[in-house]
């Protein structure tokens, strides 16, 4: 769900799982997994995927970074999307943290347990101080972690803690989570906005004001500076943070709606840099001089999402053919200006890593093809009954990725004997797209960016069970549901993946989205600056903390 720069509009849910006693005292979360590709380039482009830029050399009294977006809250429980995150992952830190490599490592928490599989002991770091001055507790991991459960607090991240049975203190430094399943997304979702902790005096000394004004009462090394409304978010540099201090005493977060004028921004040294760089830019700041563009690892697919299956689309005669009959190769060139690969596949392939051979081939061979039949699409939608039937596909002038994407399927369609409408919304409008089901009616299809907020392929996947949040065309089956069960209460990652293998021939034979391509995030650094992470990890890591001087 993105553009541009990717759009958001996802939430995220948390499943079950057990793991053996081997696993115990083991520091990471069993299942996060493994490195993103690196070294990658897509067929006939010329994008590397890196892990990182290099190291800053030294400090610096600040630097400007563009955001697409203001944030409408900053309180962790709202944090769904990239706005949010990407500055709350500098203010705010979790029990657990993702670490550039796209693997979970101990945060806040030095140490995560697993005693039996309904039981996580997370043993919390001493002597960590929150930005009020105060030194964290058990208790305000209670508090944080309550304010997530609590369903008058409509939190983004509550279907993280469906299967929590309690929450109790078991020491002055240690808090254990007694679980009704098993879940092995549930510890995994520890590194992410989920997993955040707060001073339980401090949010409730803001009340209704936190994360809109004052500051956020985290620990981590930036704290909320000035919030000028419609124009920028300041951070400053916490010098008691209690590991290596941030480089740059100040990160300023300056709000460039505009795609190209944030473009303009960062060539004229207005910003120096940024996250979501809008696809129609890459040329021109590859080529301008004055910094460079980087790709990373995003865990992202570019999708075509099924709204609706009371129409057309509820016979999947009519999803395939759709499939079949897309340019995938032409909106790659088009839409995303060559860089990403085409795909068949929901889910990325660095979701996997954790995969031996044998179960990434289960998942990704016999995936229906993504190079077009047009003869064989055409049979189908005759087959259907649909020649002449219409759709609508909704289409936005948020970012060349979502307009050219939504003609793509037109087009699709026209060659096929479909008639697609293209209805226009408004880029506030398109958000509303995957929080609103007013937003969504007269919608069949829809433009969606999906990136993977743990290194899971389950995270996407769940999205196609009964009631799940995002399962907008109210898609249902049964064997589904008890498979995405089973696997959410698999500790062990290669039975887990093996499950998920599953789902994933499943859900493309279902065509419950079309898969696109997979979408690597992209960053610009001029070359006053370095140090930024590449990859998708500075949604749920201090990034910003690692910038400084490039020379």
């Amino acid at each position: 769900m993105h553009t541009t720069p990717p759009r958001p509009g996802r939430r995220r849910a948390g499943r079950p799982a057990l793991l053996a006693a081997a696993l115990s005292a083991v520091l990471l979360v069993p299942a996060c997994a493994g490195p993103p590709g690196t070294g990658a380039s897509g067929a006939g482009t010329d994008f590397r995927l890196s892990a990182s830029t290099p190291r800053a050399k030294g400090r610096i009294d600040s630097f400007t970074w563009a955001l697409y977006a203001e944030p409408p809250t900053l309180d962790y429980i709202s944090a769904f999307d990239y706005p949010q995150n990407m500055i709350l992952s500098n203010v705010c830190e979790s029990l657990m943290r993702w670490t550039p490599d796209l693997k979970a490592a101990p945060g806040l928490a030095r140490k995560a347990s697993n005693p039996d599989p309904l039981t996580w002991v997370y043993d919390l770091r001493d002597g960590v101080r929150f930005h009020d001055g105060r030194v964290m507790t058990a208790d305000d991991v209670l508090f944080s972690l309550g304010r997530q459960m609590n369903p008058h607090n409509g939190a983004a991240w509550a279907q993280v803690f469906e299967n929590v049975a309690s929450l109790d203190k078991t020491g002055p430094l240690q808090v254990t989570v007694k679980l009704k399943r098993p879940d092995s997304q549930f510890p995994q979702y520890m590194a992410t906005a989920a997993g955040v902790v707060a001073s339980r005096s401090g949010v409730k000394a803001a009340g209704r004001n936190y994360g809109t004004s004052g500051g956020l009462a985290c620990t981590g090394p930036y704290e909320l500076g000035k919030w000028d409304k419609g124009q920028s978010i300041e951070l400053r540099r916490f010098d008691r943070y209690r590991g290596a201090k941030a480089k740059s005493a100040k990160a300023v977060f300056r709000f460039l709606s505009d795609s190209s004028a944030r473009t303009k921004a960062m060539l004229s040294g207005e910003v120096d840099g940024g996250y979501l760089i809008p696809t129609e830019s890459y040329g021109a700041l590859r080529s301008s001089g004055v910094g460079t563009l980087y790709f990373g690892e995003g865990l992202s697919t570019v999708n075509v999402n099924v709204t609706n299956m009371r129409g057309p689309l509820g016979d999947v005669r009519v999803r395939r053919a759709l499939s079949l009959a897309l340019d995938r190769r032409g909106f790659l060139k088009t839409g995303l200006s060559g860089a990403g690969t085409v795909t068949n596949s929901l889910t990325t392939k660095a979701a996997w890593a954790a995969a031996p051979e044998s179960v990434r081939k289960a998942a990704f061979d016999g995936l229906p093809s993504a190079e077009p039949n047009l003869d064989k699409a055409r049979k189908l939608i005759k087959e259907a009954g649909a020649t002449g039937r219409t759709l609508t596909v909704a289409t936005s002038s948020i970012g060349q990725d979502v307009s050219l994407l939504a003609t793509a399927v037109q087009a699709a369609g026209s060659e096929i004997g479909l008639d697609i409408k293209l209805r226009t919304v408004a880029p506030n409008a398109f958000t509303a797209l995957f929080t609103d089901p007013q937003a969504r009616k007269g919608i069949d299809m829809f433009p969606e960016t999906y990136y993977d907020s743990i290194t899971d392929p389950l995270d996407l996947l769940s999205n196609f069970r009964t009631g799940a949040y995002q399962n907008f065309a109210g898609y249902s089956d049964r064997s589904y549901d008890r498979l995405v069960d089973r696997a959410r209460a698999t500790y062990d990652p290669v039975e887990r993946l093996k499950k998920e293998a599953e789902l994933q021939r499943k859900a493309a034979d279902q065509v419950l989205w079309i898969p696109v391509a997979e979408w690597p995030t992209a960053l610009f650094l001029n070359k006053r600056i370095t140090g930024a992470p590449t990859t998708i990890s500075y949604l749920y890591s201090p990034w910003a903390a690692g910038i400084g001087a490039a020379q």
